[in-house]
């Protein structure tokens, strides 16, 4: 059960994308990229963000939450940030978004990649979005049985 969920998991994280991460006691929106086989997220941000600035200490620890009724995943994640001046990683998470905000591309001077480290997280993993929600509400008034609202666990990463 634990491989599977930590698989549901991560299929469903792939295509969500966006997030929001506690850096400083503040949540900031993030859209986070991953690379098939890496077990870290993986930002571009601005050398003068917060998120930048948290990242170049030593062990800075960080949650990232998710909150996607379509995808139907919640999740609490706990990870430590780090500055990386990898090229390959960077080469393999550049798309159009970034490519958006940075003019010069790759080479731009104030683009910072960042690693995000994932340890552990509480997730919820739902079927059928809000109208699933409501929908098994209703049954359990009919049957007298309790909702099934899916799975929530705590998972070890990664």
């Amino acid at each position: 059960m634990t491989q599977e969920i930590k698989t549901e998991f991560r299929d469903r994280l792939e295509s969500i994308r966006t997030g929001m991460l506690e850096v400083d006691g503040r949540f900031l929106p993030m859209s986070h990229n991953m690379i098939d086989g890496d077990p870290d997220l993986w930002f571009i941000t601005a050398k003068d963000t917060p998120m930048a600035k948290a990242a170049a200490g030593q062990g800075v620890q960080a949650r990232y939450m998710i909150c996607s009724d379509g995808k139907g995943l919640y999740a609490d994640i706990e990870g430590e940030l780090s500055l990386s001046d990898d090229k390959e990683k960077l080469d393999a998470v550049w798309g159009m978004v970034a490519s958006s905000w940075f003019e010069e591309g790759k080479e731009d001077p104030d683009l910072q990649l960042v690693r995000y480290t994932p340890n552990k997280a509480e997730i919820w993993v739902t079927e059928g979005g809000a109208l699933g929600f409501l929908y098994e509400v209703a049954k359990s008034k009919v049957t007298g049985k309790q909702p099934d609202l899916g799975t929530h666990t705590s998972i070890t990463l990664p």
